[in-house]
């Protein structure tokens, strides 16, 4: 039987995290360690480059796909990744507030 997730080499995103998973601060040890050891596996069968072999790899496509929400630790993991990268990240700064706030108080005067 084929094992889960093989692959060959390991996962990098050195566009979000140049730095490594573990060394950003946004997942905990063991997810940084699965992405780096699986993320090859995740990737492809999320964007359906490679076809599922395994049982868990038809129910990682499945989540992939959005017919069920992540239940196992790989399936949260990824989804994590997937919602911390992708490119409609909010940005939350106080100097838009502030900046309308002078403007609203220099038109009072």
């Amino acid at each position: 039987m084929a094992e889960s997730f093989s692959v060959t080499r390991r996962f990098f995103d050195d566009k979000n995290y140049p730095r490594g998973f573990a060394r950003h601060g946004d997942y905990t040890i063991k997810e940084s360690q699965a992405l780096e050891q699986y993320g090859q596996a995740f990737k492809a069968l999320d964007s359906g480059e490679r076809a599922p072999v395994t049982e868990e790899e038809k129910a990682f496509v499945a989540f992939c796909k959005g017919e069920r929400q992540p239940e196992t630790f790989f399936e949260k993991t990824w989804n994590k990744y997937r919602t911390l990268t992708s490119t409609t990240k909010r940005v939350y700064t106080l100097s838009g507030v502030v900046a309308d706030n002078l403007e609203e108080m220099s038109n009072a005067d």
